[in-house]
């Protein structure tokens, strides 16, 4: 995690999105405002995902693409308007059979270019002049299974799995992108914190994703979303999904870093629960037995001088990240740059958004930062309560 200090909040923030748009055109997404074109027939959701997983992997797809960021009130991030990744873009999308693809985002701050094969990913951000490099997990060895699909069997099974924590509508008929589409939502049914659910949608014939879209509590509109104004199968060139930063851009590789602390750390013995922690750590470890009443469920240290509180379980958990405070004293920290909130005199820099609340503030010779799905007047409580 100590690549994370060195970025600004600004580019922090513009990675967390940027990895958001990866997840989605990393498996070909595409997103468009249905009506007016063909759509399939009815069929049972574990039918219409077996069909679609059946089908023969498209040799390419390209897109219009338009992508939508409400996740940040007005105001929230100074001076980060103009950049593509933070309030949303039109642009294009390519990717190709064997796992790579593109997505170019334009905005009058500059280009925004996610490039993804099946090892890497690289997220570019013009406004900032910075390339994010990241290993992709490796697929795991092993016996194939041929490229079959799975047995019906298989998928009610993984939909009983998933039923018992969200509720899970229909395999809907519907179209996008002039395409007939199965379309479905799933909303948290306990812990979901400020999620109120994710809506996906695919090609009924391609078996390709057409629609990803994130939802929050009281809101109407997608938090996040990416959307195809049209598109088109078929082959794509080489050049259009091995494209390269400028090469003066600053570049800061992730991969190497999160490599880096899992090798040295897996040779230490894991140090958990409250008492071993607080003896092991070099600082005041604070973890009430509940916060805002949630029950305390794991204490950690990780990283050799930082520990990890839990509260809570699911998407509705407070997690609370501690550490010995810089000696200077003062607020450097990812957020730093952010509007300050008061915790009973002690000064703490925010950001709220519709998903969640992120703070960071100093108390004695304690850094800490505590994030959650959560309104920021609860997270406020929350953090009030660390003494």
């Amino acid at each position: 995690m100590s690549f994370l200090r060195t970025l600004t909040t600004r580019r922090l923030i513009a990675l967390i999105v940027a990895v958001t748009v990866v997840a989605a055109g990393s498996t070909a997404i595409a997103v468009a405002a249905g009506g007016g074109g063909p759509t399939p027939p009815p069929k049972p959701l574990d039918q219409a995902i077996h069909d679609a997983l059946a089908t023969p992997t498209p040799k390419g797809i390209t897109a219009r693409v338009k992508f939508t960021n409400n996740l940040f009130p007005s105001g929230a991030l100074l001076g980060s308007a103009g950049s593509a990744l933070m309030s949303g873009a039109s642009g294009r999308l390519w990717a190709t059979n064997d796992g790579r693809g593109r997505i170019e985002l334009q905005s009058d701050a500059g280009d925004a270019q996610i490039v993804w094969n099946s090892s890497t990913v690289s997220v570019y951000d013009a406004s900032s002049n910075t390339v994010y490099r990241a290993d992709l997990p490796a697929h795991p060895s092993g016996a194939s299974d041929g490229g079959a699909p799975p047995a019906l069997s298989a998928i009610d099974s993984f939909l009983k799995e998933l039923g018992a924590h969200a509720t899970i509508s229909a395999a809907q008929p519907t179209d996008i992108a002039g395409r007939p589409a199965y379309s479905v939502a799933l909303s948290p049914k306990h812990d979901g914190g400020l999620l109120a659910s994710a809506r996906l949608a695919w090609d009924a014939e391609q078996g390709v994703p057409l629609r990803i879209a994130v939802l929050a509590q009281g809101s109407k509109s997608p938090v996040l979303e990416l959307t195809v104004t049209n598109i088109s199968y078929g082959s794509v060139s080489a050049s259009d999904v091995n494209v390269q930063p400028p090469a003066g851009a600053r570049s800061v590789d992730l991969g190497a870093a999160g490599q880096h602390e899992s090798s040295s750390e897996g040779k230490r013995k894991p140090v958990t629960g409250l008492a071993a922690v607080q003896a092991a750590a070099r600082f005041r470890v604070t973890a009430p037995d509940t916060l805002v009443g949630l029950p305390r469920q794991d204490v950690r240290l990780i990283g050799g001088n930082t520990a990890l509180v839990v509260y809570g379980h699911g998407l509705g958990a407070i997690l609370v990240v501690e550490r010995k405070a810089e000696a200077t004293g003062g607020s450097n920290g990812m957020l730093s740059s952010l509007p300050t909130v008061s915790l009973d005199g002690v000064s703490a820099h925010e950001l709220s958004t519709q998903l969640g609340t992120v703070i960071q503030w100093q108390r004695g010779s304690t850094s800490y930062v505590l994030a959650g799905s959560l309104p920021a007047a609860a997270a406020e409580a929350a953090a009030r309560q660390l003494k």
